[in-house]
C-alpha cells in the first residue's frame, strides 16, 4: 500500500525558552495543516502573520545556524525544529513562532520530538511522494575538509564523521540506519562549541541565550581557574570548575560521540528543506549549516532536473468531482465559450486540481488552426486561471458576488501541444497568504501527467458591482 502524508493530530503545548543566538524570549506552537502543505513558520508577532516557507530557496544565513526568510520575515536556528520533523515522518505542519528565533530548548531536538509525539501523529488522504536518488550527488569543500555525497538507496541512512583537530574530541563517528531509532540516539544530543570560540561569539552578537544546561562546552586548551572565573564574569555566565581539558558540563556526555550525533541531528534538519523526503544513502565529512544547505540545494536542483526529463505527474482524473460543472457556474461569472474548467477533484486551504476536457468542438479549433487544431496557450493559462479563482472564491460569502482579474503573470512556459482528445488537468498552489485581495499562484498545466505549460499568476478579488 502507498504510504501517506502525515500531520499532527491537535495543536502541541506551547514551546517556551529563550533564542539560543538572540536570547529574545519565544514561544513556539506545532499546528496541524492540510495535505501538501509542506513546512511553514507563522510569524504571529508581526503585522498581517506573514508565512515563511520551511525550503531551502528561502536559506539566507547559516552562521552556526540555519534561517529562512520570505515575506519580510524570518526563523532563525530552525533545524532541531526541522531534524525533529523530518525524522518523525511530518509532512504538513504549520508553526506558530512569536519571535525571529526558535526556543533553543534543551539544546537538542528531543523536546521537540516529545512534543509532537504528544500531541498524536495521523496520516492524511495524499500520498507521500520520496525523490529516489537514481545517481551519485555530491559536494565538496577541499579547503575545508568538507565532503557530503548520497547513492542510491531503498530507504534513507546517514554515517556522519567530524573532526576538529581537537585533542579532545579526535575523530568521531555516527550513523543512522531507520529514523526508527532518532528518538533515542540521535534527538537528545545537545548542540556544542569550543570554549575558545565563545569570546569571539559572544563579541559577534552570537549566543546570547547559550549555557551550559543547552550547549556542550569542549575545552581542548587548558585553563586555570583564574582564567575561567575571568571570562566567565566577562560573559556574565555562572562560574564553572576546572577539569582540565574535557567536557565544561558538569553532566556526563550522553553517547560518548555526542558532538558527532549533533553533526547527524543538524544534517537530519538542513535536509528536511529538501521539500520533500528522500530515499538514499548520505555520508558526510566535517558537516555544517552552510555546506549542508548546499548540498540540500543540489539535492533540490536534481529533483527539478528529473521533473524537466519527462518524470510524470500521477493524477486520478477518474475520481468524482468534489466540484462539478453546476457549483463552478454558481462560484464563477464565466460562461461559453469562456469557462475552461469542467470539475474540480482536489482541493485543500491552498491547493486546487481541476479538469478540462479537450474536444474538437471547442470553438477555437475553427481558427487556432484549420488542419492542425491546438489549443492556443493564453487560453490554457486562462483556464489555469479560473481554476486558481475557484479556490479563492471558494472561501469567501456569496462567491458569485465577486471575481477575480489578472494583475500580473509572470515565468510563463509553453512545454508541449494541447489538442483534441487530450484530458488537461490543472494544478494551483497559493505562493503566499491573502492579503488585501491580492492572491498570488504558481500554476500548472499536465497532459498524461507531464507539463504542458506553467507560470506565476497574480490576481484581485474584486466584489461585482
Amino acid at each position: 500500500m502507498a504510504e501517506k502524508q502525515k500531520t499532527i493530530k491537535q495543536a502541541g503545548a506551547p514551546l517556551k525558552g529563550k533564542g539560543l543566538h538572540t536570547g529574545v524570549a519565544v514561544e513556539m506552537t506545532f499546528k496541524p495543516a492540510p495535505e501538501n502543505y509542506g513546512y511553514r513558520f507563522k510569524r504571529i508577532d508581526l503585522e498581517n502573520q506573514p508565512e515563511i516557507r520551511a525550503i531551502v530557496d528561502n536559506v539566507t544565513d547559516t552562521t552556526r545556524s540555519t534561517t529562512v526568510e520570505e515575506n519580510g520575515a524570518k526563523v532563525g536556528t530552525i533545524e532541531h525544529v526541522m531534524s525533529a520533523l523530518y525524522a518523525l515522518g511530518i509532512d504538513n505542519i504549520l508553526i506558530e513562532i512569536n519571535a525571529p528565533e526558535t526556543p533553543i530548548l534543551d539544546g537538542c531536538s528531543a523536546t521537540f520530538v516529545k512534543n509532537l509525539l504528544e500531541a498524536g501523529i495521523v496520516e492524511q488522504e495524499a500520498e507521500k511522494v520520496y525523490y529516489e536518488v537514481k545517481s551519485n550527488i555530491n559536494y565538496s569543500d577541499e579547503e575545508k575538509g568538507i565532503e557530503l555525497m548520497t547513492f542510491p538507496d531503498d530507504n534513507i541512512s546517514f554515517n556522519v564523521m567530524v573532526d576538529y583537530n581537537s585533542p579532545v574530541l579526535g575523530n568521531q563517528y555516527a550513523t543512522l540506519n531507520s529514523f526508527k531509532t532518532y528518538a533515542e540516539e540521535i534527538a537528545p544530543c545537545k548542540t556544542f562549541c569550543f570554549l575558545r570560540e565563545v569570546e569571539y561569539l559572544i563579541n559577534n552578537n552570537l549566543i546570547k541565550g547559550g549555557t551550559l544546561n543547552n550547549a556542550l562546552v569542549i575545552m581542548d586548551q587548558e585553563k586555570t581557574q583564574e582564567e575561567l572565573d575571568a571570562l566567565s564574569d566577562k560573559l556574565g555566565r555562572p562560574r564553572v570548575n576546572a577539569k582540565g581539558r574535557g567536557i565544561l558540563n558538569e553532566e556526563e556526555l550522553i553517547f560518548a560521540n555526542e558532538p558527532a550525533r549533533h553533526k547527524l541531528l543538524d544534517l537530519v534538519g538542513d535536509l528536511a528543506l529538501i521539500g520533500m523526503p528522500i530515499k538514499g544513502k548520505i555520508l558526510a565529512t566535517r558537516p555544517g549549516h552552510a555546506s549542508n544547505v548546499q548540498f540540500a540545494k543540489l539535492i533540490r536542483q536534481e529533483i527539478k532536473k528529473s521533473k524537466q526529463k519527462g518524470q510524470k505527474v500521477e493524477f486520478d482524473i477518474t475520481k468524482p468531482a468534489i466540484i462539478d460543472i453546476n457549483r463552478i457556474k454558481e462560484i464563477m461569472p464565466h460562461r461559453y465559450p469562456f469557462l475552461l474548467v469542467d470539475k474540480i477533484i482536489e482541493m485543500t486551504p491552498t491547493e486546487i486540481v481541476g479538469i478540462k476536457n479537450i474536444t474538437f468542438n471547442e470553438p477555437f479549433f475553427q481558427g487556432h488552426f484549420p488542419g492542425e487544431p491546438v489549443m492556443p496557450g493564453v487560453l490554457q493559462i486562462e483556464a489555469m486561471a479560473q481554476t486558481g479563482g475557484i479556490l479563492v472564491l471558494s472561501n469567501v460569502d456569496e462567491p458569485e458576488h465577486y471575481s477575480t482579474y489578472f494583475v500580473k503573470i509572470d515565468k510563463v512556459k509553453f512545454k508541449g501541444k494541447v489538442i483534441p482528445g487530450d484530458v488537461l488537468v490543472f494544478k494551483l498552489e497559493l505562493t503566499e497568504p491573502i492579503r488585501r485581495g491580492i492572491v498570488s499562484m504558481r500554476g500548472q498545466a499536465f497532459v498524461n501527467g507531464s507539463v504542458v505549460s506553467e507560470g506565476e499568476l497574480t490576481a484581485m478579488i474584486t466584489k461585482n458591482r
